[in-house]
């Protein structure tokens, strides 16, 4: 028998609106990697998509086309785009909402009263065309179960399905979301033949990298509150939906061409505002939540009031009809409490919020700590010294028993009496010092923290030795995976340092340092000479010995990075080996701070440049004022000697005339008086001839 033919699909050219936004990439990003048809096959249960080597989707293997508009087109094009637009002249925009066979415009999320025109304008403008058309286009309306917000059950448990469409009654500020879903339902009547319309009214929105919920991942991670705050009661269920699971409903709908035209596009989970916080907070943060009152998010700007919106809405909604009609890979069908590992890993990926794990190592003196807290301040880790965090867990021993003493289980005070008190004894015992059994067993516990798991940690000068590594490291959970013959020790993945950094210098410079410090910073750091050199002894005896701590990390392959810090600039050197941080960028506040430092920063450059130039000009002015004098001075001077080099020479001249000429000349001009001649020169001439034949 002939092998069946497998139908093709035309592919089809699709309009995204504002696909630089949140909603609307992932949306566009989504259909930029579905081939025209391909949700009107079967989905195999059966068929594990993580096992199908990823293909990165082009024009020529069938996917949809999508196109859409941005804000700016300044910076680098989103590569799923096949044509982005920045213009805001409506006749061009028209022109390319007629190229595409279909339309889809998101107002799901803090849609504007601009958007929500410029959806309004795009419809009827399209409706206005459709009669020259030769095939049939698609105008899809993403919008927003706040469309539903106030609608009333008889029965408050019985959710809502597509079918009390004609019941539901919008929130205060979203009617006028609701005049555009009516409209664009009766103008998907008049010529279903070449215009077809549907509105895919969407949960709140949850996935690749949040929006609506990322106050609450960022505030968890970030460990911004001992308990994550929840504004409002939080008994309220919020319906959501995944959105690569919203971009799915919307790529069915353009597939299957449904008769309906309204779907409500949620997850299964009816979970309550309390449940995806207190997941959230579980999952990334402390583990606690705080309900606080709605106004705190005003005061404090953790939220704005239309994302209180969303919060607030109170509704049970069942996705009868797309379980029904469409074929859904569904990423997160039983929504975001049930799958928090995946959405907080999704979350970490799409934010670049890794963590940087950073062990420093070295000689007392070296300088380990100084350099631990610049790390810390430019990659936003945990300094973690031993004495600090053994004072914090004995703290938290002791605020444990004095608050939880009435509300604790009998097991759990007990538990944490005798820890305290085994820490208390066995300090007592060694002088105030902790065997490494329980430094290693705190120490383990503070790595394994959330904030040290998020952000990541500095390890200031521990381990000490291989023994105290290997301690400290071990996965217990992990022996029965390892090979007995394995020589690489088993550790925990979870908590090992990324880096190593082994600090060096002589020991003439360390003792010269210690030399040089204050008196105060010695007897702080118990740097006196005797004790010092002690220490430094013993820290060289350590490393000389096959097993070295740094031996243990070269087993692990992660090789430490040897600084001699008498020649290199550490911190640089660190910076360049870890390269940039991975977490958040500052805070509005550290932004502004940033920005008021940078100003006076900036302001007193252009002060000390301003005066600088004042400086050179003056300079400039003063050099030229000096050699105006000197050339003045040495053309005063040449007039001089040129002066005096005439009179030299005009003196046997002046002698010759007063001796041979002069005596005649002053006798013809006496006589030339005393006869006034009608004309004096002949007079004169001929006495001067006279005179000389005469001689």
């Amino acid at each position: 028998m002939a092998e069946e033919k497998k139908e093709v699909h035309r592919t089809k050219r699709i309009f995204v609106n504002n696909i630089d936004t949140y909603s609307s990439k992932y949306i566009a990003k989504f259909l930029s990697t579905c081939i025209a048809g391909q949700s009107l096959e079967e989905v195999d249960a059966a068929v594990d998509d993580e096992d199908k080597p990823i293909q990165e989707p082009s024009l020529r293997d069938g996917t949809f086309q999508v196109v859409g508009t941005v804000g700016t087109k300044e910076g680098n094009e989103d590569t799923f785009a096949l044509e982005q637009y920045s213009s805001s002249n409506r006749e061009e925009l028209l022109l390319r909402l007629l190229e595409c066979d279909v339309v889809v415009y998101n107002i799901s999320e803090n849609a504007t009263p601009e958007l929500i025109d410029e959806a309004t304008w795009a419809l009827t403008a399209i409706h206005a065309q459709m009669d020259g058309w030769t095939s049939q286009k698609m105008f899809i309306l993403v919008s927003s179960v706040m469309t539903w917000a106030l609608s009333t059950s008889d029965d408050p448990e019985l959710p809502f399905t597509e079918d009390d469409y004609r019941k539901k009654k919008p929130h205060p500020n979203f009617k006028e979301h609701t005049n555009l879903e009516k409209l664009l339902l009766k103008l998907g009547k008049v010529k279903k033949s070449k215009l077809t319309c549907y509105v895919v009214a969407a949960g709140l929105q949850y996935g690749m990298g949040e929006n609506m919920f990322h106050f609450f991942f960022k505030a968890s991670w970030q460990g911004q509150f001992a308990k994550v705050p929840i504004f409002g009661r939080g008994t309220n269920v919020i319906p959501t939906v995944h959105i690569n699971d919203l971009a799915g409903v919307i790529q069915n709908v353009i597939d299957h061409k449904p008769k309906m035209h309204y779907f409500l596009a949620v997850d299964d989970s009816n979970n309550t505002y309390e449940d995806i916080v207190k997941a959230i907070s579980h999952a990334l943060g402390p583990g606690k939540i705080n309900t606080v009152p709605k106004e705190e998010a005003y005061i404090t700007k953790a939220l704005t009031s239309s994302v209180l919106d969303y919060f607030s809405v109170n509704l049970r909604i069942e996705p009868a009809l797309i379980k029904e009609s469409f074929n859904l890979r569904w990423v997160s069908e039983a929504g975001i409490v049930e799958n928090i590992s995946a959405v907080v890993e999704e979350y970490k990926k799409l934010r670049h919020l890794l963590p940087v794990t950073i062990c420093l190592m070295g000689p007392p003196a070296v300088g380990k700590s100084t350099v631990a807290e610049k790390l810390c301040k430019h990659y936003k880790l945990h300094h973690i010294k031993i004495k600090d965090i053994i004072d914090e867990k004995l703290a938290f021993l002791e605020d444990g028993l004095n608050v939880g003493l009435e509300s604790e289980a009998e097991d759990s005070v007990s538990s944490t009496q005798d820890l305290l008190n085994a820490l208390k004894d066995n300090m007592t015992q060694n002088d105030g010092r902790l065997e490494d059994l329980y430094v290693n067993r705190i120490l383990r516990d503070k790595l394994n923290s959330k904030q040290c798991r998020n952000q990541g940690y500095v390890l200031d000068g521990y381990p000490k030795t291989y023994i105290q590594a290997k301690d400290l490291f071990y996965e217990q959970e992990m022996e029965s995976m390892y090979s007995p013959t394995s020589k690489i020790p088993m550790y925990n993945k979870k908590i090992i340092p990324e880096f190593v950094f082994s600090l060096e210098a002589s020991d003439n410079f360390l003792t010269e340092r210690v030399q040089n410090l204050p008196e105060s910073l010695v007897e702080k750091m118990h740097y006196r000479r005797d004790e010092f050199l002690r220490r430094l002894e013993k820290y060289r005896e350590m490393n000389v010995e096959d097993e070295t701590v740094l031996n243990y990390f070269d087993e692990l392959e992660i090789h430490p990075e040897h600084i001699d810090v008498e020649y290199t600039a550490v911190v640089e050197k660190i910076m360049k080996v870890v390269g940039s941080p991975r977490n958040y960028g500052p805070t509005p506040e550290e932004k502004e701070a940033q920005d008021r430092r940078m100003a006076k920063e900036r302001q007193h450059t252009t002060a000390l440049e301003a005066a600088e130039n004042k400086r050179r000009k003056a300079a400039i002015a003063a050099k030229m004022t000096a050699q105006l004098d000197e050339w003045n001075r040495h053309v005063a001077e040449v007039k001089r000697q040129e002066y005096e080099l005439q009179e030299a020479r005009s003196i046997p001249l002046r002698n010759y005339l007063m001796q041979y000429v002069m005596p005649t000349l002053t006798k013809g001009m006496v006589e030339c008086s005393k006869a006034k001649p009608h004309d004096p020169v002949d007079f004169l001439a001929e006495y001067l001839l006279r005179d000389t034949s005469q001689d």
